[in-house]
């Protein structure tokens, strides 16, 4: 049983700063008035602050969108019970049920080495992976807790180290997954709106919830070397619902202290936050969960006039769920898996392909396979999807366009295509060509829009790419 009346010894010493009314004004002199407006002002200066990336950081971005292809993973505890990261949740299973789960973690095939080959050979530059879910439980050797991997389960090890060490050895950067929702803690307190079925808590208060994160978060950056970033998740559940849509956020969750405190430790670090909103002062990236950005078919989606000017990431995973479903059996097919990707960079984003573990810390065998389709077929088209940008053809369901200096590639996904048009397209065009055959493309760029004739070239089923070569 984890001691759940634990807390943290050198907790945070916040300030509560009220507005005085009028009434109160009215008994103050002149010159604590005076003292006091001038503290505020400066305060409120000091707040509105914009974030500054440094060099480190702004290089790190380049390299982030050169990138393009990424492997996320969920694993926890809640893999023994093979029903998704949300058992806890969905179940509704008691603090006290859910903490005898650690005792029978042992995943004893866990093979970092086999694990970050695998992501070499997908074509994939980095993994995110959870360190923390909204369980509570903790993947890495915390020393605020006991409720982790080392001292929680009979495995007794720490993954997170194991998995640094490799992706060091083999080139591949590393981020780490963060859920600032907690369904375990006490001082997770005020509730958010889900997890309010789980039995077992008490009130607790939220500053010592928040020195909590802030010293977790200072282990992950102190003890597994210079790290790709942080990616936050679970804010929504502290924002008011009226059943339709999301309003304020109910508490405060001191992202300048906790954004700052990151850049601080480890400038290159970015940080991401899976809020669902407009980037944040102090974010690094944006991402968007299971829509492509700008669109919204799951009700999460970020409004595209909130896509900020950071790089991009949009997050899917291989078949229906995050976390290892023994009964899962919505896996994507490999053609719907590299559109996908080709989509993710003709809106000028990353994709980061998600894969939950098997309790064993086995990857499925399924998984793996599809992972090494969309390798061999980067092998062969690579040059389309990494180190490119947006195109200047906006992408649909028949073509999405990428571009790299002078050069645009449009991917031609509906091989019944045999014209591929589009409104204005403003650029100078020296040459269209088949890119797998070097056949010269006839083609109008007018008034009318650009339209492309590719009635005459052998197509493939899943991606035929257009090489575009302007002036």
């Amino acid at each position: 049983m984890v001691n759940r009346k634990r807390v943290l010894k050198n907790k945070l010493k916040i300030t509560t700063f009220k507005y005085l009314n009028l009434k109160q004004m009215k008994l103050l002199n002149f010159k604590k008035l005076f003292t006091c407006s001038l503290f505020l002002i400066l305060l409120t200066n000091l707040h509105a602050q914009n974030y500054s990336p440094s060099p480190e950081n702004l290089e790190a971005r380049t390299w982030f969108q050169d990138a393009r292809f990424g492997l996320f993973v969920h694993w926890g505890v809640y893999s023994i019970l093979g029903d998704g990261e949300w058992v806890m949740n969905n179940q509704n299973i008691s603090v006290e049920e859910y903490e005898k789960l650690p005792h029978f973690f042992n995943p004893i095939d866990f093979d970092p080495k086999k694990w970050v080959s695998m992501v070499k050979d997908a074509g994939m530059k980095y993994i995110t992976i959870t360190s923390r879910h909204h369980d509570g439980f903790s993947m890495f050797d915390s020393k605020v807790t006991d409720y982790d991997i080392v001292d929680g389960t009979p495995y007794g090890k720490d993954v997170l180290k194991m998995l640094a060490e490799e992706c060091r050895e083999q080139g591949i950067k590393l981020f780490f997954y963060y859920s600032v929702l907690d369904w375990n803690r006490d001082d997770y307190f005020p509730r958010g709106r889900t997890g309010t079925g789980i039995a077992g808590r008490e009130e607790g208060d939220w500053e010592d919830y928040i020195a909590f994160m802030k010293a977790q978060l200072k282990e992950l950056l102190t003890n597994y070397g210079a790290i790709g970033g942080i990616w936050f998740d679970g804010h929504w559940d502290q924002k008011e619902w009226d059943g339709k849509k999301f309003g304020a956020v109910k508490v405060d969750w001191h992202y300048d202290e906790l954004y700052g405190m990151i850049h601080e430790m480890q400038p290159q670090a970015l940080i991401g936050n899976n809020h669902h909103i407009g980037v944040i002062d102090g974010e690094d990236f944006q991402m968007f969960e299971k829509d492509l950005p700008g669109n919204n078919t799951t009700g999460w989606g970020t409004p595209a006039d909130q896509i900020g000017s950071v790089p991009l990431e949009v997050c899917e995973t291989i078949n229906g769920s995050w976390g290892f479903n023994l009964q899962d059996r919505k896996h994507k097919s490999d053609k719907e898996l590299i559109h996908y990707l080709i989509k993710a960079a003709g809106y000028g984003s990353n994709m980061l392909l998600n894969v939950g573990p098997m309790p064993n810390g086995k990857i499925q065998p399924k998984h793996q396979a599809s992972l090494r389709v969309m390798g061999d077929w980067l092998k062969q088209n690579g040059e389309t999807i990494y180190g490119t940008r947006k195109g200047p053809i906006p992408p649909n369901d028949d073509f999405v366009s990428t571009q790299k200096e002078k050069t645009v590639f449009v991917h031609l996904l509906n091989p019944e295509v045999d014209v591929i048009h589009a409104d204005q397209v403003p650029v100078r065009i020296k040459g269209i060509y088949d890119m797998k055959t070097k056949t010269k493309l006839p083609y109008r760029n007018d008034g009318f829009g650009l339209a492309i004739d590719v009635s005459k070239i052998p197509k493939n089923e899943i991606d035929t790419v257009i090489q575009i070569e302007l002036r």
